[in-house]
């Protein structure tokens, strides 16, 4: 199975990925939305700049314009609370991929881990029997010199 941990820590960077892109498309829609809602602001002031320049034409037309702002107002802000709920989701959605990616990498590092101990272990294990049968043989030999002698 230890690939089948490096398939999962794949499989949830793409998820993340996609979480992360899906947030930065809302975020971007909420940007619009108010850079529209900082438009029409700016398109009020002009038109309350030209309604009191000829008060006469204004009388006739600035209220229907005005109702129409409000109401635009209205939809943008309405849109706008929407866009927030929707962020709000996709925040959590985004921090429930990111945990769940998180677990897959630690399980992964604690294998890792886990893998480098054991080979350490099982290396001094070898350098272990190594020294015990090099001390066996310096002693065997010692023993048979000393009898030769």
């Amino acid at each position: 199975m230890p690939k089948g941990l490096h398939t999962l820590i794949r499989i949830n960077k793409w998820e993340v990925d996609q979480r992360r892109r899906e947030l930065g498309n809302l975020l971007g829609t909420l940007a619009a939305l108010k850079g529209n809602l900082q438009g029409i602001e700016e398109e009020v002031i002009l038109e309350q700049g030209v309604a009191q320049a000829s008060p006469e034409e204004a009388g006739l037309f600035y209220g229907s314009y005005a109702k129409t702002v409000i109401e635009r107002r209205h939809q943008l802000n309405d849109s706008m609370a929407q866009m927030e709920v929707q962020i709000a989701a996709a925040r959590e959605e985004l921090n429930a991929a990111y945990r769940e990616l998180k677990k897959f990498e630690v399980a992964q590092q604690n294998r890792d881990r886990y893998e480098t101990q054991e080979f350490a272990r099982r290396e001094q294990e070898i350098l272990d029997e190594l020294g015990l049968e090099a001390h066996r043989r310096k002693n065997l030999a010692a023993r048979l010199s000393g009898r030769q002698s």
